[in-house]
């Protein structure tokens, strides 16, 4: 029988997947990724739905890049225990860093794509750079009309 579906993948659960692939160590890949997810988060998605999001693949990506680099380096053992845990998170705050560096490069990317796309269509700064219109946060005549029925009702 087979496992009922899991939530969609909304910000917040990529958010703590990427945090979990920044304080990676060891051997990655998306079997591991997924039963960390599970053990961390008690949600178990395919690899198919966790490389569908940019963010996460992104991040795959990176600190797989970055572990196989380090793999000719030797692991650190501290003498105390503060500071172990002083280069634990160093390491934990640089794999951020590289991630979020990778990030904002393609981000960067896209802005160019979109801008050169602009320019060829003819849509200026002015254009661009108009604000977004207001919401509307009144109620709708549907559910005032509502209202005026069941009070000529009751």
């Amino acid at each position: 029988m087979s496992r009922p579906r899991e939530k969609n993948l909304d910000d917040e659960v990529i958010g703590a997947i990427v945090q979990v692939l920044d304080g990676w160590s060891g051997k990655l890949s998306w079997e591991t990724l997924i039963d960390a997810i599970e053990m961390r988060a008690g949600l178990r998605y395919t690899r198919q739905a966790l490389h569908r999001h940019e963010r996460i693949r992104l991040a795959f990506t990176v600190r797989k890049k970055a572990l196989s680099g380090s793999a000719d380096e030797q692991h650190r053992e501290a003498v105390s225990p503060e500071l172990q845990v002083a280069l634990d998170r160093i390491a934990r705050l640089d794999a951020e860093n590289q991630r979020l560096a990778a990030e904002n490069n393609n981000l960067l990317e896209q802005f160019a794509r979109w801008a050169y796309n602009a320019h060829t269509r003819n849509l200026g700064k002015e254009f661009l750079n108009k604000p977004l219109p207001g919401v509307d946060r009144e109620q709708s005549d549907r559910t005032s009309a509502r209202k005026r029925r069941d009070i000529r009702g009751s």
